[in-house]
């Protein structure tokens, strides 16, 4: 599976690739709505980024960011299997297949392109 096209469906959370999980609602917390395991059964690893003052920002330098974090996670469409980024709280999850360094990599892309994002919490689930 990959990320598919960033398209903002609300102001508050953009989500980039859909649940798998149909029956949940959207305003349900988002650690329940973030899968933690592939269609295969494998388990999934997960990074969140941060993107101070974003919400605040013009809706030009919004789309812009937007754009970017899409350009990246599209690079690594084969290894994406979720993205949600909530702009309420300026919060970028990504789930991601893993693969030793991946977890990093794909931050750091991001924080290249979009230097004020920070990353939170990289980590495998046990």
């Amino acid at each position: 599976m990959s990320a598919t096209p960033l398209t903002p469906k609300s102001p508050e959370s953009t989500v980039l690739k859909p649940s798998a999980f149909a029956g949940l609602q959207p305003d349900e917390p988002l650690w329940k709505r973030v899968p933690s395991r592939d269609d295969a059964g494998h388990l999934l690893a997960d990074f969140r980024m941060i993107f101070p003052g974003l919400r605040q920002k013009s809706g030009i330098r919004q789309q812009h960011t937007l754009r970017i974090i899409n350009a990246v996670l599209q690079h690594y469409g084969s290894w994406v299997v979720f993205a949600d980024l909530n702009m309420r709280i300026n919060l970028l999850w990504v789930s991601i297949r893993p693969r030793p360094g991946l977890t990093l990599e794909i931050p750091a892309a991001i924080k290249t392109l979009v230097p004020e994002a920070l990353l939170l919490a990289p980590y495998w689930r046990r």
